[in-house]
């Protein structure tokens, strides 16, 4: 029986990795490439990489600390992919097919797009053609409104006034090999994931959901896999504050029943 995944995400907004919080507040929680290397020798199934940043600044201006002030996404997608032992997708500026080109040529395993997907309908679609539907993962972002669940873009600023399900099914047709679900709403609060909205996602899809967004405690991702369809769970600030998270998070899936790879330390 096929496994499900643990992924950690990683923020990266300005050349820092960050915490977020309902996608408007970002607290810095250090330097991005540490992070990479510390999830390696925990064991992660897989990384989610997200750029967040508004602009193109990326110096983290800490030449004191000896780390090197790359200067663009790309630079420290090249170093982090020198650090991984395990698949990587990447997102964030994605706007075409170069774009993705350049981000597989430097190390990702699969790239994430977002906004793109919404303003470009052919994108996707273009996409799963030239590099294939298994490296092609859309993030969908929602948020509740008073006209139910809507499919946000632009780092959650903007109403696209689809529906989730309608949406998820146009991303599957057009050819994207997983879908990020991310809830808004409960984005860094630790009060658990949107269980009814990812049943409802990964009950229709036939492509693989991840859920992400509200994960505060372990129970949080057995919860997911208990009780909805869902291929992977994914989860950012948890992982930041605990020594072995990954190998924590595993060995309680496992000693509780769910069907995980088995937890692990690599020696690197």
């Amino acid at each position: 029986m096929k496994k499900n995944r643990v992924i950690p995400v990683l923020l990266l907004k300005n050349g820092w990795l960050v915490q977020s919080r309902e996608f408007s507040r970002h607290q810095n929680l250090g330097n991005p490439i540490d992070a990479v290397k510390r999830l390696s020798k925990w064991a992660s199934d897989e990384l989610i990489y997200l750029d967040i940043s508004r602009d193109d600044v990326y110096d983290i201006k800490r030449d004191d600390q000896g780390y090197d002030n790359i200067n663009s996404f790309l630079g420290i997608i090249e170093a982090v992919s020198k650090e991984v032992f395990m698949p990587m997708t990447i997102g964030g500026k994605i706007k075409n097919l170069h774009d993705i080109e350049k981000r597989l040529l430097l190390g990702a395993d699969k790239i994430s797009i977002n906004t793109e997907a919404y303003k470009e309908n052919k994108l996707i679609e273009n996409a799963a053609k030239e590099f294939g539907s298994q490296c092609i993962v859309v993030s969908m972002d929602v948020k509740k409104t008073l006209q139910g669940n809507r499919v946000f873009t632009n780092f959650g600023t903007k109403d696209t006034g689809h529906d989730p399900s309608y949406w998820s099914r146009r991303l599957e047709d057009s050819g994207a090999g997983e879908i990020l679900l991310n809830s808004i709403d409960l984005d860094g609060t630790g009060r658990g994931y949107d269980i009814e909205l990812i049943d409802q996602i990964s009950s229709q899809c036939r492509c693989p959901i991840i859920a992400l967004g509200g994960v505060g405690d372990w129970s949080h991702f057995k919860e997911a896999l208990d009780k909805t369809n869902v291929d992977s769970v994914a989860a950012a600030n948890i992982f930041q504050y605990t020594d072995q998270s990954v190998y924590l998070a595993k060995k309680y899936l496992a000693k509780n029943d769910c069907n995980v790879r088995k937890p692990d330390l690599l020696k690197i």
